[in-house]
């Protein structure tokens, strides 16, 4: 697992320095293509998400109704609440630049795939993992906007909502429509469609940050300020995680349903995050901005979440 993850990591960075290296004349050039191939495998991400939903399993997770509301709150409360908490720092730290970036963090979604497969390694209450995961990801298309909305005074709000809903809500719903049909074929390559999604991911950050770099944004800032914009992305990671826990011990949690709250309340989605900076920020430049602290993010969440799943999965029972 630590392999696959180091990966996918190692593939983020990758495709960073192979944008900061690309001429201004390929940016020009094909920016545009590749945010066309970029917007049709977003649908499709989203499509093969609906077709492999195990509805059983997501109709098995509703019984816990203490651990669902926890996660939800946690996720579209608590981060939001920590990150305005914090919002003073970034001005004196001089890094306001990216105090939106932190905000959208805050108020993304959690992510579905390695929320599951973690708490599966944990050997945690996985029915309660796809239910709250699949869950914040269908609450996130309304409360995500409305969120940046509110920071950015307004805005066409519902147009953003409607852009969502038909590159997001509209591909899973068509791809649950046709589960009966495709779903066991979905199921049976979900490894290749997992590298379909991570391929669309690097692409959307390649075509972003390729963009910022050639026209020079990241020569504005200084690597002091870089590190302290992760650093800030870790410490929300590592200060929400201990509060969902310690709330989680406070309410009498099982030790399985301890580790779901803690892994599905703490983790933020990179795809919808990718997805979303698409709709809702316009301009690659502004869109680099935004992204790089949810990619400090992730990068972290792998990390650590891992480290601690495989700490309770060698739990004597």
């Amino acid at each position: 697992m630590l392999k696959k993850i180091d990966g996918f990591i190692l593939c983020l960075i990758l495709v960073l320095v192979i944008s900061s290296l690309v001429p201004r004349s390929f940016v020009d050039s094909f920016h545009d293509s590749i945010g066309t191939v970029c917007n049709v495998g977003i649908s499709l991400i989203f499509f093969f998400y609906g077709l492999k939903m195990n509805k059983s399993e997501v109709v098995k997770g509703l019984s816990n109704y203490k651990m669902h509301i926890l996660i939800q709150l946690c996720t579209f409360l608590l981060f939001p609440a920590l990150a305005f908490a914090a919002r003073p720092l970034f001005s004196t730290m001089g890094i306001s630049d990216f105090w939106l970036g932190f905000l959208f963090l805050a108020a993304l979604p959690s992510t579905v795939s390695s929320s599951v497969v973690m708490v599966s390694i944990a050997r945690g209450n996985i029915p309660a993992a796809i239910f709250n995961a699949s869950l914040s990801g269908l609450i996130g298309v309304i409360i995500t906007p409305i969120w940046m909305s509110m920071e950015s005074g307004g805005g066409d709000l519902l147009n953003t909502l409607l852009k969502l809903v038909l590159t997001i809500l509209l591909p899973v719903a068509l791809g649950l429509l046709l589960n009966r049909y495709w779903g066991a074929f979905a199921s049976k390559h979900k490894k290749q469609l997992g590298l379909f999604d991570k391929s669309i991911i690097l692409l959307i950050v390649f075509n972003s940050f390729s963009e910022a770099f050639s026209s020079g944004l990241f020569s504005q800032f200084s690597i002091e300020s870089l590190l302290l914009v992760a650093s800030a992305s870790v410490a929300l990671l590592v200060i929400a995680y201990l509060l969902i826990l310690a709330i989680s011990r406070l309410l009498r949690f099982s030790i399985e349903d301890e580790i779901t709250a803690c892994f599905c309340g703490s983790k933020k989605s990179l795809v919808h995050g990718s997805v979303m900076v698409q709709v809702m920020f316009k301009g690659a430049n502004l869109q680099a901005l935004i992204l790089l602290p949810i990619m400090i993010y992730h990068s972290a969440q792998l990390i650590l979440i891992s480290f601690i799943a495989q700490r309770y999965g060698r739990r004597e029972d």
